[in-house]
């Protein structure tokens, strides 16, 4: 954890510095709207590098590089979750560092470089938000409730039930929000901020430290169908037991259980 919360600091100096400078960003689209910019790919380097100062024999999984090495750990970096958000000035992006062994998530770290707000999570020994542990909100209705849901640009295909399981929550809900950072949103369940969150088709680096925030500060995280496939399906649902059951019982509702 010393290593990941020491690899985020310092890219996320890389990050600060050209939010001074957007004008000047070299931004390309991967896919249709599916944007990188130099920023995620400087801050991915120095994120892996410092790994490799501390651990060189540990593999890697990068949004931007992809995977590297061959170990029983594997870092799932997302070097600048929100890259659109990033790229309009709109202030809510991350930096999401996850260090998997033998495929279960033991450490998980978040960090808002704006806010300077840090989110860290070690399997067995809770979740912190700068050194304050972190619960879960304990509502128990959708009733007063804000949910947050993650739509991106690889799952236009399910446009039709995404809407529909909007369109189910929206009437019940005080509110419900579509942030544009993944990993932010699972933090933001983790404590307390919002009170459930659902999303389809993320990848791993989206969801690796989250997932591990919301149960070590007391909630649940599973994929549509509670089977725990969600790093490998994309589609996940996290917030207090009786919000995802809620959550849960919309999606079956709407015939998509993947």
């Amino acid at each position: 954890m010393n290593i990941a919360i020491k690899a985020a600091r310092n890219a996320s100096k890389i990050i600060l510095r050209a939010t001074d400078r957007l004008d000047t960003v070299k931004v390309s689209e991967k896919d249709h709207n599916d944007f990188v910019t130099e920023v995620d790919q400087q801050s991915e380097r120095d994120i892996i590098n410092t790994i490799h100062d501390a651990y060189p024999d540990h593999a890697i999984f990068g949004e931007e590089s992809g995977k590297s090495g061959k170990s029983d750990y594997t870092w799932i970096i997302d070097p600048l979750d929100g890259t659109t958000n990033f790229i309009h000035g709109h202030p809510h992006f991350c930096i999401s560092i996850g260090v998997q062994f033998k495929n279960i998530i033991e450490h998980g770290l978040i960090y808002d470089p704006l806010r300077q707000e840090l989110f860290t999570a070690t399997r067995g020994t809770g979740a912190f938000l700068n050194d304050r542990r972190m619960r879960v909100a304990q509502r128990k209705q959708f009733a007063g409730a804000i949910i947050s849901s993650g739509f991106g640009h690889k799952s236009i295909n399910y446009i039709d039930s995404y809407l529909k399981i909007l369109s189910a929550i929206l009437p019940q809900a005080a509110g419900t929000r579509r942030s544009g950072s993944a990993a932010l949103d699972f933090a933001y369940v983790a404590c307390g901020r919002v009170d459930g969150f659902w999303t389809m088709n993320s990848a791993p680096w989206d969801i690796a430290a989250g997932s591990l925030l919301v149960k070590e500060a007391g909630g649940i995280v599973d994929d549509f169908s509670g089977n725990g496939n969600y790093m490998h399906s994309g589609n996940v649902i996290a917030g207090n037991s009786n919000i995802y059951n809620l959550i849960s019982q919309i999606i079956k509702e709407s015939k998509l259980e993947k």
